[in-house]
């Protein structure tokens, strides 16, 4: 009995390190990319968001600056709206171009709009609650899961976060509400 005890936790614990050997790479990398974000005094990146508020879909492409506090937002596509600039600081967002305001419409209770969705991105890159990582395609994307400790998969807001495993720049980034992509954010030129 005493010999059978031992081959099965010897057999355990030989399959736990197995299956936990990529999984402790990819979690490393997260908390080293997560550290790098939360010193990181600012941003710049070129941005192609899609926000699917279910009967309708908008795609913008974007210049993002993010300094401290603020971020600033300037829309080249679609045309009809190139130059738009959005500017936010704390909890004031404001779409404006020549002075005048623009509300584009929440995407959910909480206020998520396509402009808040690039905050909103970034800060899970910060402090979100991991739920999941792993390195995919062959090892050049690191996936962080973010959500809700206590809620389950599907359920409320969840965020999934790409990084380029080499650079640590955040390349694509999506928001799931009750496990539907609202917010569909794909980065090019990111430097910190």
């Amino acid at each position: 009995m005493r010999r059978r005890l031992i081959c099965v936790l010897m057999t355990t614990l030989l399959l736990t390190g197995c299956g936990q050997a990529g999984g402790n790479q990819a979690e490393e990398l997260a908390l080293t990319i997560r550290g790098e974000y939360l010193t990181m005094d600012g941003c710049a990146a070129r941005a192609a968001v899609t926000a699917d508020y279910g009967q309708r879909v908008y795609q913008y492409e974007m210049a993002v600056s993010v300094n401290g506090e603020e971020t600033l937002l300037t829309l080249s596509a679609p045309e009809t709206v190139a130059g738009l600039t959005a500017r936010m600081t704390g909890e004031e967002n404001l779409l404006e171009f020549d002075g005048v305001a623009v509300e584009t419409g929440p995407l959910d209770d909480s206020g998520l709009t396509p402009v808040s969705a690039l905050p909103a991105l970034l800060e899970a890159a910060k402090s979100g609650y991991i739920t999941a990582c792993a390195l995919e395609e062959d090892e050049a994307l690191l996936r962080v899961d973010c959500g809700d400790p206590a809620g389950s998969p599907g359920t409320g807001t969840e965020y999934a976060l790409w990084f380029d495993a080499s650079t640590h720049a955040l390349t694509r980034g999506e928001i799931s509400l009750d496990g539907f992509r609202v917010i569909l954010c794909e980065f090019s030129d990111f430097t910190i």
